[in-house]
């Protein structure tokens, strides 16, 4: 934590950002979601409930750095079967493969706030290339003394490139689970360090 004498920002091409430190995802204010099409007509959104990040703000904001583990088993789409079903060796397999990883490898300056996080998603053991969009939403001192900031990112994944090719087919045509993936991440990070 930053003592209150010390800066909490710094400009930055315009955009006021985190001085340089460690932080990370704060549990209580962050959610680490998907969407994805359900028979072909609708949408089924789910979220990871344990997910933690630890977020490098270096000193050339180019240079920051994200690690982020989340836990398989914590999958929730507020249907206990589907869950479950989620949980097993035809989707996530949560009992051999517990965590899903994200390292970043590289960070873009896109415009304003917007900002494209290059790195590698590993699921189910098989790792792909992935970018995610992200848009910084602020940088502030919250009453408790904690430095903070603010983000939001998001992607789309094709589930068949890590190896989750369950499905069925519909009589109608089509399948019942869509094989692209959104994912939505919102989240607020606080200084360690």
């Amino acid at each position: 934590m930053t003592s209150s004498t010390e800066a909490v920002t710094r400009d930055w091409e315009g955009l006021t950002i985190p001085t340089a430190g460690t932080y990370l995802l704060d549990a209580a204010h962050k959610r680490v979601g998907f969407v994805a099409r359900h028979m072909m007509v609708s949408k089924v959104r789910g979220e990871f409930a344990e997910a933690s990040a630890t977020i490098t703000v270096a000193e050339d904001p180019m240079q920051s750095a994200v690690t982020a583990t989340i836990q398989a088993a914590s999958i929730n789409t507020a249907q206990a079967d589907r869950d479950a079903h989620l949980r097993s060796p035809e989707f996530l397999d949560a009992e051999q493969f517990p965590t899903l990883e994200f390292r970043s490898t590289g960070v873009k300056s896109r415009e304003g706030n917007e900002f494209v996080l290059s790195g590698e998603l590993t699921i189910k053991g098989v790792t792909r290339p992935v970018d995610l969009e992200v848009e910084f939403e602020g940088v502030g001192r919250s009453p408790f003394g904690q430095d903070i900031f603010g983000f939001s990112a998001s992607t789309e994944i094709d589930r068949e490139d890590f190896g989750l090719t369950w499905n069925v087919a519909l009589e109608t045509g089509g399948v019942l689970v869509g094989k692209k993936i959104k994912i939505e991440i919102e989240g607020e990070a606080v200084r360690q360090a």
